[in-house]
């Protein structure tokens, strides 16, 4: 009984690392296929390529496909440094670009209410109307929840950005008192075993919860991709537009779209990150912050706490 059990497991384990590797191998082939068919599932005219896009954006095939490449791009980089630092560098002023940008809704949102109250209180109007020719017009309390939005712009798109500018909250019981090359390693793991992991995990979710409110029949996480092409004989568009009141703010289909960005952002800087730990571990003390672009208050920051 006990060599039955035995054998069984050593038979699971070699099936499991032939489902591994045969997935990385066929990586490729679903890479290529996928680029030099690009209207199976871009052509949004066509309902089959609509399912094909919603099966690969949650599917295992996409999951290896980025993680071979993951591969590739380190074994790479192990062997030239220096195509790390420019992936480091090109992904690190990718998240300051973005968010530095993204970072001027929060002026929106204070102009924004500043208006809605002039609006209610002193002029006592029950709309904004904004344009020239034929205006955007809508209900205060459609803009009072347009809010939510900007709010959800600083925090989903500014994420990876405040990431590179060490602005996080972090709790720090080890981490401060060991070596330079023990903070590396550190970041290392953390990089792999928390923020991939968690950016997976979100994106899974998110993707489903985002198409389910954009189309029917509405698809599921379990849906085989035979099964979706089936379903796409019935598919029509139902974005959805309904708001928390008769009047009210109405894009929230917007959110859902801002998760999958959150996790997508999460993911690739973990990336960037795990690189920036790596060469900064190889290459000793002196590497550390090399290419780093952290805003400045200018002359006489280091007054201010958190500043860099």
């Amino acid at each position: 009984m006990q060599e039955d059990a035995s054998g069984g497991g050593f038979a699971i384990v070699l099936d499991g690392l032939g489902w591994f590797f045969g997935n990385i191998a066929m990586a490729f082939v679903n890479f290529f296929t996928a680029i030099a068919n690009p209207g199976l599932w871009l052509d949004w005219s066509d309902k089959q390529a609509v399912m094909r896009f919603v099966y690969y954006g949650g599917s295992v095939e996409f999951f290896f496909v980025c993680f071979t490449a993951f591969l590739v791009l380190t074994g790479v980089g192990m062997w030239r440094n220096a195509i790390l630092w420019g992936v480091v560098r090109g992904l690190e002023g990718f998240a300051n670009g973005l968010g530095r940008f993204f970072a001027w809704a929060g002026l929106l949102m204070v102009l924004q209410q500043i208006i809605i109250v002039f609006m209610q209180r002193i002029f006592t109007r029950p709309d904004i109307s904004i344009g020239f020719g034929i205006p955007l017009q809508f209900d205060i309390s459609w803009f009072g929840e347009e809010l939510k939005l900007y709010n959800a712009l600083v925090v989903c798109l500014c994420v990876t950005y405040t990431f590179v500018q060490g602005g996080h909250v972090r709790v720090d019981l080890v981490y401060s008192a060991v070596s330079h090359r023990t903070k590396r390693v550190i970041d290392m793991v953390g990089a792999m075993i928390f923020m991939m992991p968690a950016a997976v995990l979100t994106w899974m979710y998110g993707w489903y919860f985002l198409w389910r409110h954009l189309i029917v029949p509405k698809p599921s996480a379990s849906d085989t991709l035979d099964r979706l092409l089936l379903k796409s004989r019935a598919m029509r568009w139902n974005v959805e537009t309904i708001g928390f009141s008769p009047n009210g703010f109405n894009g929230y289909f917007l959110f859902k779209v801002l998760l999958c960005a959150y996790a997508a952002l999460v993911f690739i800087h973990a990336i960037a990150f795990f690189y920036r730990s790596y060469l900064e571990w190889k290459e000793g003390e002196e590497s550390a912050g090399k290419y780093l672009d952290r805003d400045t208050l200018g002359e006489g920051e280091e007054a201010y706490e958190g500043a860099h």
